[in-house]
């Protein structure tokens, strides 16, 4: 029950962030020109999935950014790869850069799986190193699955928390990412808040997704603290509405 007891608390920290900014945002509403923190920790949810025992939607994505030595990445920087391209950009409005960001890649490897779309997208999961094209030609080709994947994780509710401390693997964006993931994922625990049949993340050729229930692959085989809560607790009650 320790792990349920857990969860229960951490959905309903989450639910005290929500109400404490004013609600969900999506990324198809943002822009940087918002007053983002320097370094956060972002968690997506996903429409129509919802906790076994309340209509409160499920956490399917966990993220932070700058966790290495003297990265100066920023939040938005970090949600901006996830969001694409705007409609400003010359060649590929609305796509994006998969290789830029393991969030896109992992939502279109399901696209082509669910779809059986492995012949139009070879290079999909590739390297720019291992390709021999030119990487214009491939953009090209991959342009109208960027766009499929841009609108869907537009489309995801997220959340987010001030957390602004230095880059490092052992800061606390860092720590508090490794174990809202241990705590959420069903990789090799018996379920709880079960993923429904309707999730894309159920087409994943990744194990560790299918089997977790979120976007996620490290940390999603390992424990976690419980103080990590305590933690989240005081990162929202210092998170204030942009």
């Amino acid at each position: 029950m320790a792990r349920q007891d857990d969860l229960d608390r951490f959905y309903g920290l989450l639910d005290d962030l929500e109400q404490r900014v004013g609600g969900t945002w999506k990324l198809k509403n943002c822009t940087g020109y918002m007053d983002w923190p320097d370094r956060g920790v972002y968690f997506f949810l996903e429409p129509g999935e919802t906790r076994t025992s309340t209509d409160q939607l499920r956490v399917t994505r966990v993220g932070t950014h700058a966790v290495s030595a003297g990265s100066s990445t920023s939040l938005w920087d970090r949600l901006k790869q996830h969001y694409g391209t705007g409609s400003g950009s010359s060649n590929h409005p609305h796509g994006g850069a998969h290789r830029g960001s393991v969030y896109r890649k992992r939502v279109g490897e399901a696209i082509i799986e669910k779809h059986d779309l492995h012949d139009d997208y070879p290079d999909w999961d590739k390297r720019w190193s291992s390709i021999d094209r030119e990487r214009s030609e491939v953009r090209d080709e991959e342009y109208i699955l960027e766009r499929r994947v841009s609108t869907y994780i537009r489309e995801q509710p997220f959340l987010w928390v001030n957390l602004d401390d230095e880059p490092s693997a052992d800061s606390d964006r860092a720590y508090l990412e490794q174990n809202v993931i241990a705590l959420l994922s069903n990789f090799d625990e018996q379920p709880i808040d079960p993923r429904g049949g309707g999730w894309l993340g159920r087409h994943s050729q990744s194990q560790a997704i299918r089997e977790s229930g979120l976007w996620n692959v490290n940390h999603v085989d390992e424990r976690y603290d419980s103080g990590f809560l305590d933690l989240l607790e005081n990162a929202i009650n210092g998170t204030t509405p942009s």
